[in-house]
């Protein structure tokens, strides 16, 4: 039998299943043990703290491997699984943003070896990651409210520190301070939001919220409402939805680039899993109300971050990484369409959602390494810099190339264009054909910007006299990188590289999660 927690009689001991939650919880030892040892280790083998973080990333990606029939639980109310309310449900929703989550925290860790050694604190810095990794592979298993939040916030919370971490930098610290104020004030939302729904029904467990939702009582109501209300307002900020996305541009480019391609995978998937929870598990007696509500964020969303990418193109100084930060914006709205959807039509929709994360955590990962590469030689990391990139590394710009073109759903980023054919179709088959008409326009927006940036890689290097583009002068050589790659670096888009080419020539590996039910 399963191992799941019992209540004994009336007792309130309840017993864990360790296995159950191994991954969250060795990311978390190792988070302590990164922190002890920093302590002790000298100065000049502090890289012995990124090894071991990753080391321990490695080992929790394992321990998915046991947990892969997706039927475990732990801390229920019952002895009965198929009865029973609980808290940590490790289910293939579960294992797959797990996977996604404790995978983006290793591409981390790999770009932010030579960050640590040569501009961050080490151990505080390691201790911060996995801290926020632990916090987030616990988020996807929770399965009440008060787990769920108290994840939510241990992802977050380190969050902050990380993008203000870069001592004596003013831009890293105001991008921390509006990270900290935006997040906040999404936290006292939520949990404003999440004490109305315990008030109007008794109970925090989501699937027990689900069934007493269509019982309320009258005169709590109005409550049960305004408590779904907030609560999906809160997560909202999380995902950096319109109008709550102001704080992404600012604090992608303030925080240390590692950080930034956290945050624009972790941190978006952190946002959503716990929104699809709160929709799809908790509240699907009011999809009338959120189902048009996340229908019109998600228009916003990506029509807003694609015009504001289309800006960046006019400024002086093209900026990389404010690009790629308007770009998660967009992409954010395209991963709304299929949690919207899941209101209007009775088939799983999530699973579009999850297949297209996956997706888009591989490729942006991906163009993140190659712009940390890019930013060792030009740390402003303006477009300008990486004009005649294929002439100087050829590897590292057509990689760059294949990732940008799987954002923009071109061949031959296969995985790319069939995330997106999955969340279109999602809309369609909703009945949502407005929202599709305005994703297809999207897209064809976000051609333009993802076209112009693979184009600059192959153009001639630029000469003294400046670039046709606008933009200041780059170096002859044409903003290469240095001959010396890091290993780690390399590593880390070497990674991406081969698994979005696998994904693209197998891309069911991914898209099967949007045929099945992941619930």
């Amino acid at each position: 039998m399963t191992p799941v927690t019992a209540l004994a009689g009336d007792s309130l001991v309840q017993s864990v299943d360790w296995l159950t939650i191994a991954p969250p919880t060795l990311t978390a030892l190792v988070a302590l043990v990164v922190l002890v040892a920093d302590l002790f280790v000298p100065e000049e083998r502090k890289r012995l703290l990124g090894w071991t973080a990753i080391a321990g990333l490695t080992a929790a990606l394992a321990l998915l491997v046991p947990l892969r029939a997706g039927d475990r639980s732990t801390f229920c109310l019952t002895a009965d699984t198929r009865v029973a309310a609980c808290s940590y449900t490790a289910d293939h929703f579960t294992l797959v943003i797990q996977l996604l989550v404790l995978g983006g925290a290793l591409l981390t860790a790999l770009l932010s070896l030579t960050e640590t050694r040569d501009r961050l604190p080490a151990g505080e810095y390691w201790f911060l990651l996995l801290s926020s990794a632990a916090g987030a592979a616990l988020l996807p298993a929770s399965r009440d409210l008060a787990t769920l939040v108290v994840a939510l916030e241990v992802a977050s919370l380190p969050a902050f520190a990380l993008v203000g971490l870069k001592r004596g930098d003013r831009m890293s610290g105001e991008a921390a301070l509006k990270f900290f104020l935006s997040s906040v004030t999404a936290t006292a939302v939520t949990l404003l939001g999440v004490s109305f729904v315990y008030a109007a029904t008794g109970t925090l467990h989501l699937t027990e919220i689900a069934q007493r939702l269509d019982d309320v009582p009258g005169r709590l109501q109005t409550l049960a409402e305004a408590g779904v209300a907030l609560t999906l307002v809160g997560f909202a900020f999380k995902t950096a939805a319109v109008p709550f996305h102001f704080w992404v541009p600012d604090t992608y480019a303030g925080a240390p680039l590692p950080v930034a391609a956290y945050l624009s995978v972790v941190g978006k998937a952190v946002g959503f899993t716990g929104l699809i929870l709160v929709t799809v598990v908790a509240f699907p007696s009011y999809a009338d109300v959120w189902g048009p509500a996340l229908a019109v964020l998600a228009a916003l969303t990506m029509t807003a971050g694609n015009v504001a990418a289309l800006r960046q193109l006019s400024t002086r100084a093209w900026s990389a990484v404010r690009l790629l930060a308007w770009s998660s914006v967009a992409q954010a709205g395209y991963l709304l369409v299929p949690i919207a959807a899941a209101a209007y039509s009775s088939d799983d929709q999530i699973g579009a959602t999850v297949a297209y994360a996956l997706m888009y955590a591989v490729v942006n990962l991906g163009a993140f390494a190659v712009v940390a590469l890019v930013a060792r030689r030009h740390p402003e990391n303006r477009l300008a810099d990486y004009r005649g990139l294929y002439a100087a590394s050829p590897a590292a710009a057509l990689a760059l190339a294949f990732f940008l073109l799987n954002l923009a759903g071109l061949p031959p980023g296969i995985i790319g264009l069939f995330a997106k054919v999955t969340v279109f179709s999602s809309a369609v088959d909703a009945g949502l054909g407005w929202l599709a008409v305005v994703m297809g326009v999207n897209v064809a927006v976000g051609l333009y910007y993802y076209l112009r940036w693979t184009a600059l890689l192959f153009r001639p290097p630029a000469g003294a006299q400046g670039t046709p583009d606008g933009g200041p002068a780059a170096a002859p050589e044409g903003g290469a990188v240095p001959h010396t790659v890091p290993a780690p670096i390399t590593l880390a888009i070497a990674l991406t590289a081969a698994v979005a080419v696998v994904l693209s020539g197998y891309p069911q590996i991914a898209l099967r999660f949007a045929a099945n039910s992941l619930f």
